[in-house]
């Protein structure tokens, strides 16, 4: 296969690829064979079968080969992708990037070429012994690789050193912010005591001046007391006298009514009001009797 641009120890790990897939394969027809098989052996017994009859035995044959090759397909599938997972896990150590060209899976001439392989370079590789240990990439010697992996590998020594030293320069600012830190707290602490003892100092001329404030408030407080106190008597005499002129007042307010009711009575217009009023009276009660006998009782 040097049209495919394979090693002899590339070949090898292809002929064993293409081994395994000729064994699944194999197995995969065998089973479809007996599918048929079984079929003659157990429906087949009659001379003579219907159209329903044939048409069952084919519909129920062609669910067991079509189930048998897509699981087939299936498992082909599934086991490429395993493959592949190999060959990028086992290239990431080299620091490799494959890349796969689908649109080349459908190549007929490349086909047509694995085909030709199979069939004639294939039986010749069978005394080769297979590797019994887990394959693995074997190391590249080829130049062109090889000088692409040395490129690199200086590319990433040379990001490496430039790294370590943006981590120096990056240690040493570290190192100066840290004194500079230092530094600072040093001042703040330095400004915070200051400003303490300056607060302090205010605060006990605050606290002094509050003092002569509520002394003085206290002394104004305690002659307001003295002065209310003496208002107060006062004002409780002055009370008392306005309550006996009073009584005194309403006294002869009240001598003096029942001498107005007295020569009130004396007069005739008041016992012309008073008859009006006794007479209003009876017609009221009169009325009141008259009313009571067209309400209902309750």
């Amino acid at each position: 296969m040097a049209e495919f641009g394979f090693n002899e120890h590339h070949q090898n790990e292809v002929i064993n690829y293409m081994r395994f897939a000729r064994s699944k394969r194999v197995l995969r027809l065998k089973t479809i064979d007996s599918c048929f098989e079984e079929l003659k052996d157990s429906r087949l017994v009659d001379e003579t079968f219907t159209v329903d009859e044939v048409r069952e035995m084919l519909d129920g044959l062609q669910v067991v080969v079509r189930g048998e090759v897509e699981m087939e397909l299936i498992n082909t599938a599934h086991t490429n992708v395993l493959l592949l997972r190999q060959l990028f896990s086992q290239a990431e150590k080299f620091y490799l990037r494959l890349q796969s060209d689908i649109s080349e899976l459908e190549n007929r001439e490349l086909l047509e070429q694995v085909a030709e392989f199979e069939k004639t370079d294939f039986k010749t590789t069978d005394k080769i012994n297979q590797e019994t240990s887990k394959p693995k990439l074997a190391p590249l010697n080829e130049g062109g690789v090889s000088e692409l992996l040395n490129k690199e590998i200086a590319r990433l020594q040379e990001e490496n050193d430039k790294l370590k030293a943006r981590l120096r320069t990056l240690e040493s600012q570290a190192m100066s912010a840290l004194d500079e830190k230092t530094k600072a707290e040093r001042a703040l602490k330095d400004l915070q005591k200051v400003q303490g003892e300056q607060q302090l100092a205010a605060q006990s001329k605050e606290i002094s001046s509050l003092e002569d404030t509520v002394a003085a408030l206290r002394e104004d407080y305690e002659r307001s007391l003295s002065a209310k106190a003496v208002s107060q008597k006062d004002l409780q005499e002055n009370l008392i006298a306005s309550k006996h002129e009073l009584l005194r007042v309403q006294e002869q307010l009240a001598l003096a009514e029942k001498e107005l009711e007295k020569k009130f009575q004396q007069t005739a217009a008041y016992r012309n009001m008073k008859e009006i009023l006794t007479k209003k009276n009876e017609q009221i009660k009169e009325i009141r009797k008259r009313l009571q006998r067209y309400e209902p009782n309750e």
